[in-house]
């Protein structure tokens, strides 16, 4: 206002001065209360102006002597709402540092100094949960419950609680209440999924993610992997069952979620399995080759290979190679390519085979897998030193996680219901195999080869005993060369060795004597 004021005193100035250039500006005549003032037109419009900025200038002076109270409530208002944003700092700052009493301490100084009620709750509910004291804690998150805008954050607090307490019930019952609200938060969804998935209840697990779905909680592609996984689960504990609607039902189960993600493995091998007991074989193997082609797996290629039994080893050998051909530069592949190699017998396989997989030895990569395999590879060429060498590497190697999913018995994903509950999770979250018999360290399928551990002596050395036996020679060397650890050497060559006896000399008797 008063920059107006003092652009419009600076104009009327300038017109002043204007008209005082020109030679005639004219007259001005005041009358009042019978007094005359004479004076120039120019020296009367600066008068006049004058006047008025005093006017006005008086005007807002006045108006702010009247507004003092309004501003000192202002300014006591600022000081108070920052001296409550300071505490609210230094108690959420206490609560991310760990000090329970100082935030419990700044919690208590808010309700005095702060407006902002809502955040004034939540620091007290996280102040009392920072310090331990459990009965605060609830009663600060119940209290939430009656705020609208935080009856969700409470439900959230009041869940962790129960949980923390051992109060599984409790905490789903909380966690469907905060579910059922107009917006849900996705805590409530994940806390409600894993309870259906600890409890074993596929069905209901099911009906949660399409209700999740339609409320846009989760993404399209967690409910199709989510799906995929507990339809397996459901179709692995029908397929025992005796009544053959259940076992129909697995099937379907099955197919479903083969089909949905092919990239589950475990669906596959439930899929082909029980296609296969339905006498269905070509089906199976188009599951199990989508399944090869989406993610290989140890175990696709193992049931793949059993799903007939009436061939000749180069026939499965022929029909191994349709499904390494479905995905060639994966890793399992080249190890498939080995042990369709050495089923065949083809010895120039072999080496290509080997060759191929050589770049899987490095010293990162090398399993106990890849070094059984390499084992069987040499003694499929007849060089036992080197299969010797390769099983003696696999001892210090680690085992493969995705080897472990195939039981001692050859059984693939033969798991309990909590060990279906990990893997549902594991890959509606990541897409990838939860491993838990690897993760327990339980054994499972061989995978080095048991070669004989009877010693057969080499003929360099069944010549040189020969030797010591017949006088030739009076010592007898060192067995520098170990020999084969097979049936190489016939029997009779070793009933041909004969062991030197070697005599020793009697002590001399020293007769006594008599005396006479």
């Amino acid at each position: 206002m008063t920059r107006t004021l003092l652009i419009l005193l600076g104009i009327v100035v300038l017109i002043a001065i204007a008209m005082t250039s020109l030679h005639d500006a004219g007259q001005a005549s005041l009358l009042w209360l019978g007094y005359r003032v004479d004076t120039s037109a120019a020296a009367a419009i600066i008068i006049v102006g004058v006047m008025a900025f005093c006017a006005v200038t008086f005007w807002n002076i006045a108006l702010w002597l009247s507004r003092s109270p309004q501003r000192a409530e202002r300014a006591r208002a600022a000081a108070r709402r920052k001296q409550g944003d300071e505490t609210l700092t230094r108690g959420f700052l206490a609560v991310a540092s760990g000090d329970g009493a100082e935030a419990r301490r700044q919690a208590a100084k808010a309700l005095d100094v702060c407006d902002n009620i809502a955040l004034v709750r939540v620091l007290t509910a996280l102040a009392a949960e920072q310090a331990g004291d459990d009965v605060a804690t609830k009663t600060a998150y119940s209290a939430m419950l009656n705020v609208p805008e935080l009856k969700t954050a409470g439900l959230k607090g009041l869940m962790q609680l129960a949980k923390g307490q051992g109060e599984k019930a409790e905490a789903v019952r909380l966690a469907s209440e905060a579910y059922n609200q107009p917006k849900p938060a996705m805590w409530a969804f994940e806390t409600l999924f894993e309870a259906r998935l600890e409890a074993g209840e596929w069905a209901e697990a099911l009906d949660l993610i399409d209700s999740a779905l339609n409320r846009k909680l989760i993404s399209p592609i967690f409910s199709e992997r989510a799906k995929a996984a507990l339809m397996a689960a459901s179709a692995a504990r029908l397929e025992t069952s005796e009544e053959a609607q259940m076992r129909d039902q697995a099937l379907d189960y099955a197919q479903r979620a083969a089909k949905l993600q092919p990239a589950f493995t475990p669906a596959a091998i439930l899929a082909a399995r029980l296609l296969n007991g339905a006498k269905k074989v070509g089906r199976a193997e188009d599951v199990l080759e989508a399944a090869w082609a989406a993610q290989p797996h140890p175990a696709i290629w193992l049931t793949y290979r059993d799903l007939v039994s009436s061939e000749t080893p180069k026939e499965r050998a022929r029909r191994l190679q349709g499904l390494i051909d479905r995905n060639k530069s994966h890793r399992e592949s080249r190890m498939l390519q080995l042990e369709r190699a050495i089923l065949s017998g083809v010895k120039a396989d072999i080496t290509t085979a080997m060759s191929a997989l050589s770049e899987d030895t490095a010293e990162d990569r090398v399993t106990k897998r890849v070094c059984g395999l390499m084992s069987r590879g040499a003694q499929a060429l007849g060089d036992l030193d080197t299969a010797r060498t390769w099983v003696a590497q696999a001892v210090l190697a680690k085992g493969e996680p995705e080897w472990s999913d195939i039981d001692a018995e050859g059984r693939a994903f033969a798991y309990s219901a909590s060990d279906w509950s990990d893997l549902i999770l594991t890959f509606a979250r990541n897409a990838t195999l939860a491993h838990p018999r690897y993760e327990r360290g339980e054994k499972g399928l061989p995978e080095v080869p048991e070669l004989s551990s009877r010693y057969v002596p080499s003929m360099p050395f069944i010549k040189a005993a020969r030797k010591v036996a017949s006088g030739k020679v009076t010592a007898m060397p060192l067995p520098d060369d170990p020999g084969d650890y097979d049936a190489a050497i016939t029997g009779q060559d070793l009933d041909m060795i004969e062991v030197p006896q070697v005599k020793t000399a009697r002590p001399r008797r020293t007769p006594s004597r008599t005396k006479k």
